[in-house]
């Protein structure tokens, strides 16, 4: 049994003329909401052994803000800008590809193709992952390379709205 995680990027900012999206950073709001996540993450000992991020700043940002505070080597975060305007097809692709050794892993990302991807993936149908929203499933597979939609198996599905009064 292999555990996925799925991890939308925190809030960004709005771009600023002449920003490319992919330039666009965490505001104030997604950087108190990734340790809120991160917190609740370790409350429930989540565990995880390989994070991939999509290339984009505010991607990279929450991965890296993650894995500080569940200490995940942030050293071992891998990038992918295939996840960068990424589609199912392209999450199904990078989750086959996971290191084997790793029996559970995080893909960082961006919507609307992660709330598809887990729509997908789990049969079911959330509205919509918000910033920082973390989805939490099961699959019964021994190698990453079976993964398969469908096969997912929903667990878990926190963000931060859920989890603070603050960030109404």
């Amino acid at each position: 049994m292999k555990i996925l995680y799925l991890l939308r990027h925190a809030k960004s900012s709005p771009g600023n003329p002449g920003m490319k999206d992919f330039e666009r950073s965490l505001n104030k709001r997604g950087l108190n909401d990734v340790p809120l996540v991160g917190s609740r993450f370790n409350e429930k000992d989540f565990s995880v052994q390989c994070m991939i991020s999509s290339s984009a700043r505010r991607a990279e940002t929450t991965a890296v803000l993650m894995a500080q505070n569940t200490g995940f080597p942030i050293d071992d975060i891998i990038i992918n800008s295939d996840l960068y305007l990424a589609g199912v097809g392209t999450f199904l692709r990078v989750a086959r590809e996971i290191n084997e050794d790793c029996e559970s892993a995080m893909l960082v990302g961006h919507n609307p193709a992660i709330t598809e991807f887990a729509n997908q993936m789990m049969n079911k149908s959330i509205d919509n992952i918000p910033t920082c929203g973390l989805i939490k499933m099961s699959l019964p597979i021994s190698y990453w390379s079976d993964i398969e939609l469908g096969k997912g198996v929903f667990m878990e599905f926190e963000f931060p709205k859920n989890l603070s009064e603050s960030n109404v």
